[in-house]
């Protein structure tokens, strides 16, 4: 299936099912809101399942774009994304979660053709505050779909405080072979769809209140899935990347894993530019900021004659038009060459000021610490220039 396939079958399986489409939103939260970005599916319906109902019902099924700077460091493996979509289905004080774990089964079993050797699932195990989560775990039984208890892995929250409860994440083989061990003891099991059954509020001191109503929220990578759908080692051998992956090697030669980077990083620019974001010092557009300057210095590694204007029109507009949105490519360019531009500048004064240093030395954090203050270069540029 491709991604436009995968996404009909995920919305019309849930349709099917009693549940209206929600429209998808921005990376922006409202005012207001005190995370930086949209994280998960369930952000912008936080409201509804704490209790207000939702003009479209209790069933809700939809696609949301999502950004993660928690998984920065770790762009470039095989699965994560620094912006990615999530499709979601909830239910708001309407059916439990046995009754999600036994449509998600199916969904993935008969509507997506997943071999049923190839799922492991893990079911929050109990804590000092909650029980084991014994209906997830009966339900699985039930199904014949292996389970590992955690702790730790298996309670979702969006914060220190909110809503949040026990989880069971469904995982699927990725590697070669037989499955073998549990997705504790084994890096080859994929986490691919969380199912969490948010049944409280957590205050400031750490207790946990019952929420008026019992909900569900689910949430799938759609980039994982097309991964495991699509038969690829790695989220960037998907037909969502496609675009990205068979252009870039032409304009910049990169190896493989900057080309991995500079595939993620510009693409989650485009889409942070396109959800209204302008790089800056602080908050949102300094997520930007660092994301265009690492895909930079990426690039200027080994030519610092290349340049982010050689990005091709409908590169911009196809990702546009992939998270739904409706900004101009004209604007999303103009943004980016005018952050070049005043990068360029830094690096040039930084190249002055570095120069009283021993190339490769390594700087004490009092050091970068006066650098940053005084002359403007954060830690990362400091140690990429004198690398």
């Amino acid at each position: 299936m491709n991604v436009t396939e995968t996404t009909r079958t995920f919305l019309e399986f849930f349709g099917e099912r009693g549940h209206r489409v929600v429209q998808g939103s921005s990376l922006v939260p409202p005012d207001g809101d005190p995370v930086l970005f949209t994280t998960s599916g369930m952000h912008p319906l936080t409201p509804y399942l704490e209790g207000l109902p939702h003009p479209h019902g209790r069933r809700l099924a939809g696609r949301q774009r999502c950004l993660r700077t928690t998984d920065l460091d770790e762009v470039g493996d095989d699965r994560h994304l620094t912006v990615f979509q999530m499709l979601g289905s909830w239910s708001l004080g309407d059916y439990e979660g046995p009754q999600s774990l036994r449509w998600g089964y199916q969904l993935a079993v008969d509507g997506f053709g997943i071999g049923r050797d190839r799922l492991h699932a893990t079911v929050f195990g109990g804590d000092d505050q909650v029980g084991p989560d014994t209906a997830s775990l009966q339900t699985w039984e039930e199904l014949g779909v292996p389970v590992e208890l955690t702790t730790g892995d298996n309670w979702w929250s969006n914060g220190p405080t909110g809503p949040c409860g026990p989880d069971s994440e469904l995982f699927v083989w990725t590697g070669d072979g037989p499955p073998r061990g549990t997705p504790g003891t084994d890096e080859r099991w994929m986490e691919l769809w969380n199912h969490v059954t948010m049944r409280y509020r957590r205050h400031g001191d750490g207790r946990l209140e019952p929420l008026p109503q019992r909900n569900v929220d689910t949430g799938m990578g759609l980039e994982r899935l097309l991964m495991v759908l699509q038969g690829s080692p790695s989220v960037f051998g998907t037909d969502v990347f496609q675009p990205w992956m068979s252009t870039l090697p032409g304009l910049w030669r990169p190896d493989q894993q900057s080309l991995r980077l500079l595939a993620d990083h510009l693409r989650a620019s485009i889409v942070i530019i396109g959800d209204g974001v302008r790089p800056s010092s602080t908050g949102r557009g300094y997520v930007l900021r660092r994301l265009l300057r690492r895909a930079l210095t990426v690039l200027w590694r080994t030519d610092g004659t290349t340049t982010l204007n050689d990005l091709p029109v409908p590169l911009i507009e196809h990702t546009l038009a992939q998270f739904g949105q409706d900004g101009g490519s004209g604007l999303v360019g103009d943004v980016i060459r005018g952050e070049e531009q005043r990068f360029a500048g830094l690096v040039s004064r930084g190249r002055k000021v570095l120069a009283r240093y021993e190339p490769g030395q390594r700087l004490t954090e009092q050091e970068l610490t006066y650098l940053h203050e005084t002359h403007g270069l954060p830690p990362e540029l400091v140690t990429e220039l004198l690398a």
